[in-house]
């Protein structure tokens, strides 16, 4: 199993009264709305739908289900991580616990289910490189065995590289055909390397850019051809494992958001299938211009369009069909169609040494560069030093 980042960064900056601590066995309570309330047009989308009925499973670091936003709406699945860790530790549940709090922000009477399939670590080690079952394959499949309408992933990404995973895609066909609607978080590379992320990536799975208060993509999003639509993913107020709140930033809250959307929407019309989801979030979003952008997909979803929509869905034309082209006989050679013969790798190993060492030297110069200009700037009187931006992506980290 390759490793997996978590797509968002919690600011350090707080919001004054919002990091309070919590009480024990506290009752339920909101999580504090924060700008993406207006700019998703939650008020009116709430009027008709809160999410009733509908669960919505949060792949990710665990939820701390005792949190005053989560107070009887959480039911926890299994640890599919099984890194000895547990509720009550630093590094279990506070991506998670956040997650959870941005989709029932939107969809407040919608349940969910808690599924452990990465953890909280900043820093990455060699026990990030594991071999096995991949836990997040697992979790898709369980959730979709165990009830979920929703299956939420605000997680993916693998530095210098994909992480297709064909366990991954065997469970997200399971979850297409048992008419589970998954969304993902774009990735936060869109400032550095902007690399394909994953589950993200995947066919039938709708991928959430970020986007400022402003409108436009936040600087971290990564761009990509498969972004499906986007949300609000800077300063969203989200709940602390540790109790209280705190601003966070990435496509991660922007994927639960929409998630929450998702929840409504079924809410509206529980009968709706993946593909009529899509439709409709992709049709009633406001469009860029042109109207589609890689950079935000079909544009920054509208929840109350969407739950209007949902009403009338266009239909469902995803369905089974026969194959029609050639047919081909099994090799007899007993290689299955996934597997390649084995190849000389002496010339590639030597020619990727080579290479890596060039890409080395290429970065190295790219950085030292870099560095100077910023001194450079910033050693004169009026400088173009601008104000520092957004936590940088990625702040958490797991497989």
């Amino acid at each position: 199993m390759t490793r997996r980042r978590i797509g968002t960064a919690i600011a350090a900056a707080g919001l004054g009264a919002l990091l309070c601590a919590v009480t024990a066995a506290p009752a339920r309570a909101d999580t504090p709305a924060s700008w993406e309330a207006g700019a998703l047009g939650l008020s009116s989308a709430q009027r008709t739908t809160q999410g009733d009925g509908v669960t919505v499973a949060v792949l990710d670091s665990g939820v701390e289900e005792d949190h005053p936003a989560l107070a009887g709406k959480v039911t926890t699945g299994p640890d599919f991580l099984k890194d000895g860790l547990h509720s009550g530790d630093p590094r279990w549940g506070g991506h998670g616990t956040a997650m959870a709090s941005d989709v029932l922000k939107v969809a407040p009477k919608a349940d969910i289910l808690s599924v452990r399939v990465i953890d909280d670590k900043k820093e990455h080690d060699a026990d990030d490189w594991k071999t096995g079952p991949s836990p997040v394959a697992q979790g898709i499949t369980y959730a979709v065995d165990h009830g979920a309408d929703v299956i939420s992933m605000s997680l993916g990404g693998d530095t210098f590289g994909s992480s297709f995973d064909e366990e991954e895609t065997k469970a997200l066909a399971h979850a297409a055909y048992k008419g589970v609607t998954v969304v993902a978080s774009a990735g936060n590379d869109g400032d550095i390397f902007n690399e394909s992320s994953y589950p993200a990536g995947y066919p039938g799975v709708i991928a959430v850019a970020a986007v400022a208060q402003s409108g436009s993509r936040a600087d971290f999003s990564t761009v990509r051809t498969y972004n499906s639509v986007a949300a609000p993913g800077v300063g969203i107020v989200s709940a602390k494992n540790t109790g209280g709140y705190a601003p966070v930033n990435g496509t991660s809250p922007a994927a639960a958001l929409t998630s929450g959307v998702v929840a409504l929407m079924l809410g509206k019309d529980h009968g709706l299938k993946p593909a009529q989801v899509r439709a409709v979030l992709t049709e009633t979003a406001h469009h860029p211009p042109g109207g589609y952008d890689p950079r935000v997909g079909h544009g920054v979803i509208d929840a109350a369009a969407a739950v209007r929509a949902a009403s009338d869905p266009p239909a469902d034309g995803a369905a089974a069909s026969a194959y029609k082209g050639k047919k081909f006989l099994t090799p007899p050679n007993g290689v299955q169609p996934t597997q390649h013969p084995p190849m000389e790798t002496t010339a590639l190993v030597i020619g990727s040494s080579v290479g890596g060492v060039g890409l080395l030297m290429v970065i190295g110069a790219v950085l030292i560069s870099r560095t100077g200009r910023r001194r450079t700037a910033a050693a004169g009187p009026a400088g173009p030093v601008g104000p520092a931006g957004p936590a940088g992506p990625g702040g958490f980290h797991g497989r």
